[in-house]
C-alpha cells in the first residue's frame, strides 16, 4: 500500500522555491536591471511551532506565490553613450522571433548592419520601428535625450518605445537575462511618468542585507517543519507499533 503524502511536504516544497528564488538574488545582486524575485507567503501556526508538545505537533502549512518586485534600483553613472536606464515605471521593448519581450537593461550596442540591440544581440524596438544608426556614425557623439530620442550632430535616428503596463505590471513573466514577457492578452501603453538617463545603468534592486536575513528565517524554518515532519512520522510509527501490537 502506498503511504499518502504528509501535510507538511508542500510546506518543505515553498520553502525549497523560497530559497531558489533568495539564492537566485543574490547572484544577481550586480546585474544590472534585475528585478529581485519574492515569494509571499502564507503561514499558519508557524508562531505556535516552539510551543507545542512532542506528542501533537501542529501542522504548519507554508504557501508561496512567487511575483517580482519592480521597484526602482540605483542608477549608476558609466558614461557610456549606449547605456541609458529608466528612472521611473516603464520598459524597453526587444523584438524575438516569438514576439516582443521587455526589459529595464539599457546596455546597448550596434550590430554590424546599424540595429540598435540590447546586450544578448535582440533588435531594440523604436517608437516608429527598428533604430538603425548609420556604420560611419561616431557613437561617441550620440545623444540620447530623456525622451529616448537618438541623434548624432543634429541627425534624428528614431526615438525609443517606452511601454508601461500599469497594474498589469505583476503579470510579466520573467524569462532569463532581465527580459520579460507579457501573457496573451495583456497589452502595454505608452510610458508618460519616465524619464531616460543616457550614460547611466539601473543597478538591481536586490538589498543584499535584506537577502541573507530572508536567508536565515527560511533555513530556520526549513529545519522546523523537517522536524516536525520526523516527529509525526515517529507518532505514527507508534500508533501503528500499538495498534498492530
Amino acid at each position: 500500500m502506498s503511504s499518502a503524502p504528509h501535510p507538511l511536504g508542500s510546506s518543505i516544497r515553498s520553502l525549497m522555491e523560497e530559497y531558489q528564488s533568495i539564492a537566485n538574488n543574490l547572484a544577481n545582486v550586480s546585474t544590472a536591471g534585475y528585478k529581485r524575485q519574492v515569494n509571499t507567503f502564507s503561514r499558519h501556526l508557524i508562531e505556535k511551532l516552539g510551543d507545542a508538545p512532542a506528542s501533537d505537533p501542529p501542522l504548519a502549512q507554508i504557501l508561496t506565490q512567487r511575483a517580482t518586485d519592480f521597484s526602482q534600483g540605483t542608477l549608476v553613472a558609466t558614461d557610456r553613450s549606449l547605456d541609458v536606464a529608466l528612472q521611473g515605471r516603464g520598459f524597453f521593448v526587444v523584438e524575438t522571433p516569438e514576439g516582443p519581450l521587455y526589459t529595464r537593461s539599457g546596455s546597448f550596442q550596434v550590430d554590424g548592419l546599424g540595429h540598435l540591440t540590447d546586450s544578448r544581440g535582440r533588435q531594440v524596438a523604436g517608437a516608429d520601428g527598428l533604430i538603425i544608426i548609420p556604420p560611419d556614425t561616431d557613437l561617441q557623439a550620440l545623444q540620447i535625450s530623456s525622451e529616448g530620442a537618438i541623434s548624432a550632430n543634429g541627425v534624428p535616428f528614431g526615438r525609443l518605445r517606452i511601454v508601461d503596463f500599469g497594474e498589469e505590471e505583476g503579470q510579466l513573466r520573467p524569462v532569463g537575462f532581465g527580459a520579460y514577457k507579457a501573457p496573451e492578452g495583456i497589452l502595454p501603453v505608452e510610458a508618460r511618468d519616465v524619464q531616460v538617463r543616457q550614460g547611466y545603468q539601473e543597478g538591481s534592486n536586490v538589498k543584499l542585507m535584506e537577502e541573507l536575513v530572508g536567508l536565515i528565517g527560511v533555513s530556520r524554518l526549513y529545519e522546523t517543519n523537517m522536524n516536525l515532519m520526523n516527529r509525526s512520522r515517529e507518532l505514527t510509527r507508534t500508533i501503528m507499533g500499538i495498534a498492530t501490537g
